[in-house]
């Protein structure tokens, strides 16, 4: 899958990643909304992960949808 069918598929997707990072709100994916950056962003405060680190998890995690 790639970030344009996730954005698409956004309702379906906050389910998995609510599983994945359980630290993420619901008002975190809201504010996301489908953007990779602000994704990025909020997993990188719950989690303290680098931008670099946190990009690489988005990454593998999507690809594995």
């Amino acid at each position: 899958m790639n970030w344009e069918q996730v954005n698409g598929n956004w309702e379906q997707v906050k389910g998995a990643l609510r599983q994945k990072w359980g630290k993420l709100t619901d008002d975190d994916l809201e504010t996301a909304a489908g953007s990779r950056q602000r994704l990025v962003g909020k997993i990188q405060e719950r989690y303290g992960d680098a931008k670099e680190e946190a990009q690489q998890k988005i990454d593998r995690f999507i690809d594995s949808l």
